[in-house]
């Protein structure tokens, strides 16, 4: 077992002349020039009065230096990256759940984060991008909070990442990782992607997420490869920062997939020039269609891979070599992974029940909530609420979430498999099937689905399709043709609250 398991040792490999962050507008910045710039970053919070153990919510821009920023504090102290969008009041819940000690923000920053710290008292770091001396560069300053409890890097123990769940059913729980979690899962995620110096990844996702941080950043910097950070996703410029970076690799949510695949057609000589080795998706189910679609437009194979914030994100993956499955999250990629039966025994191969996992990525519980921890750790296991089943071969389905199923009147119904059986129709872009309320059945099933520019389509067609593909129960009794479904913060379709946002319920 290595001795240090944390991020400084995470980014000790990359050779120092390498480069580490690149992104438009500066230049490189070096292996050498990141691993001082974290040491810097380091003594400058002991200076400031924070150490080990001490949490600091960081609310920057999509960016090299919200990548270097939280390389830097997790290396040192507790990084609490926060929702830049979030509005005062959100600010304060999160910081003050969390118990902040300080918020990093940029100078000359107007966010309402500000004024939800001065309201708590916690202390003001401003952050000064210094772009003369590479991507990401930064100094911190700010008033002392006086003498630092723990100076120094942080050790392997030490809880490097503090992030919310989503909440979509109740209050957000804490979810601490600690740096061995995030030291694991990188690993994990860079093994099972062959990653190495010559891979660039081209980073779209959210550094304030799980998958941003630990596939988008840490993965390819625990091999030497380099980041190029952009300021987040937009799919019409996903093309321009294609050609800049030159990357070999991306990783996205299935939404962001989708909306890359709309616009490839007119940036054909891109894709030709910027030949990738693999694109990689993960957060949400990846309806095999796409995964179809992607790997024709861009002549590479798709990576299909399960995460979740407990696990410091990966779980499973489909194989960069070997047989990959449409359908499936691959297999085991990092933890260990079992199927359980409501009694809390597990399963063979070929049944239907909770997909569990246990190893060291794993988180060892929720922050004070010690109710959730019961419901979530079974002998060992923690139970990620997912519905699932493995065939012979290890290869993991998902067939649902274990709260969003539909009991339709006792018959139950994964809306995921509607999705799928929909997403064939030449004409849906985009489908989510959902729960509405029934007063006799309980519930009934709807759906809303996004047509294709250029193509058109009735709800009576569409029910008609799926009544040759799907039991008659299965069919949502309402089609809605919306324009846009809502999504999460992270670009993950909401299935849960979709009947009330679509005034349905």
């Amino acid at each position: 077992m290595t001795a240090n398991r944390n991020l400084r040792a995470l980014i000790a490999s990359g050779r120092g002349e390498a480069t580490a962050i690149a992104a438009d507008h500066a230049p490189p910045l070096t292996y050498d020039a990141l691993r001082a710039l974290v040491d810097r970053a380091v003594v400058s919070l002991n200076d400031l009065g924070v150490g080990r153990g001490d949490r600091v919510a960081i609310v920057l821009p999509n960016g090299p230096e919200m990548a270097t920023a939280f390389l830097a504090v997790a290396a040192g102290a507790t990084a609490a990256p926060l929702k830049p969008s979030y509005r005062q009041d959100e600010f304060e819940f999160y910081m003050g759940d969390l118990g902040a000690k300080a918020l990093i923000v940029e100078v000359g920053s107007a966010s309402p984060a500000i004024a939800a710290a001065e309201k708590l008292g916690v202390a003001l770091l401003t952050l000064t991008s210094e772009p003369q001396f590479g991507a990401g560069a930064f100094r911190l300053s700010g008033a002392s909070t006086g003498v630092s409890a723990l100076p120094g890097q942080a050790e392997s123990g030490d809880v490097a990442l503090i992030l919310h769940t989503s909440g979509t059913t109740s209050r957000p729980k804490i979810v601490p990782l600690t740096q061995a979690n995030l030291w694991t899962s990188a690993r994990n995620t860079a093994t099972t992607l062959e990653l190495a110096e010559r891979d660039r990844a081209l980073n779209v996702m959210p550094l304030f997420h799980i998958h941003g941080l630990i596939a988008g950043l840490a993965a390819p910097l625990s091999r030497g490869g380099s980041v190029f950070c952009t300021a987040g996703f937009h799919a019409l410029r996903f093309f321009a920062a294609m050609e800049a970076a030159e990357p070999t690799w991306y990783t996205a949510v299935p939404t962001m997939h989708q909306a890359i695949l709309t616009r490839a057609d007119h940036h054909k000589e891109i894709i030709a020039r910027r030949p990738l080795r693999f694109v990689r998706s993960s957060s949400s189910s990846l309806p095999p269609q796409v995964i179809g679609e992607l790997e024709e437009v861009f002549h590479a194979p798709v990576i299909e891979a399960y995460g979740m914030t407990e696990a410091a994100h990966q779980m499973a993956s489909n194989p960069l070599r070997g047989t990959r499955k449409p359908g499936t999250v691959g297999v085991a990629a990092g933890p260990e992974i079992a199927i359980m039966d409501e009694a809390g025994g597990l399963m063979g191969r070929g049944t239907i029940g909770e997909v569990v996992i246990r190893g060291p990525n794993v988180t060892s519980g929720y922050e004070n909530n010690p109710k959730a921890n019961a419901e979530a750790f079974v002998n060992g296991w923690f139970r990620t609420g997912d519905q699932g089943v493995m065939d012979g071969e290890g290869y993991l389905t998902l067939t649902g979430r274990l709260k969003e199923i539909i009991n339709r009147g006792g018959e139950k119904i994964s809306p995921r498999e509607v999705d799928e059986a929909l997403m064939d129709h030449p004409a849906v872009l985009q489908v989510v099937a959902f729960a509405v309320p029934h007063d006799m059945l309980g519930e009934d099933i709807a759906a809303a689905v996004v047509v294709r520019e250029g193509e058109s389509a009735t709800e009576q067609e569409l029910r008609a399709f799926l009544s040759q593909r799907l039991a008659a129960f299965k069919v949502p009794r309402k089609i809605h043709f919306v324009a846009e479904i809502p999504k999460g913060s992270t670009g993950k379709l909401q299935r849960i609250g979709l009947a009330q946002k679509l005034g349905l319920a």
